[in-house]
């Protein structure tokens, strides 16, 4: 897009610099920092993989133990940023987090690799691990209890869904007066979109 700050609606100036990610990323055009709060107020964040966008929102999977999956179920809202470094760009999305349904995480479970799959069962994932061996010894258990057949979703491994209130586009410019536009609204999936530019 020529001039993406003449842009109306953010979910398809999203989808679009996506596609040309994924284009030119050399890995993970996917990939996004996700930001958490928590039970201190602290923020926590980390590299996760988007799994799924639409016009509700943008998808994540992990398990629910873990630290991302303990503080978004206490306290369900979160910021992500997506950098794009071969295009010079950059988009941060916040708003509240919803758990996805059982069907949508046991559709996406199913397309996982096999070892993907065993891995969700043997990771308490964030908790304190003995050895890298007591991992794999735990996974090859795992395997031969599953030699045959399909490997179920973990009752603790699912998915969020970023309901966005907040969206904000940033292009690189010369001598660093950037391109920046926001998008916001105050209910997700709900009402116009508020668009605004901003200082770099």
């Amino acid at each position: 897009m020529s001039d993406f700050t003449a842009a109306t609606d953010p979910l398809a100036l999203f989808a679009a610099w996506l596609l040309e990610a994924e284009g030119s990323e050399p890995n993970d055009p996917n990939g996004m920092a996700l930001a958490t709060v928590d039970s201190d107020g602290l923020p926590d964040v980390r590299m996760v993989l988007m799994k799924d966008f639409d016009e509700r929102g943008l998808v994540f999977y992990t398990n629910y133990g873990s630290a991302k999956g303990r503080e978004l179920l206490a306290n369900p809202k979160a910021a992500a940023l997506f950098h794009w470094k071969s295009l010079r760009r950059q988009v941060r999305v916040r708003g509240p987090v919803q758990p996805v349904t059982a069907e949508e995480a046991d559709a996406y479970f199913k397309t996982r690799p096999r070892h993907s799959r065993l891995g969700a069962w043997a990771s308490k994932q964030s908790e304190p691990l003995e050895s890298r061996f007591a991992l794999e010894k735990s996974v090859a258990a795992l395997a031969a209890k599953h030699a045959i057949g399909e490997i179920p979703r973990p009752p603790h491994w699912s998915g969020f869904r970023i309901l966005p209130t907040q969206i904000e586009f940033w292009k690189d410019g010369a001598f660093r007066l950037h391109d920046r536009i926001v998008f916001r609204r105050d209910v997700p999936g709900e009402g116009d979109w508020n668009r605004e530019r901003l200082y770099p």
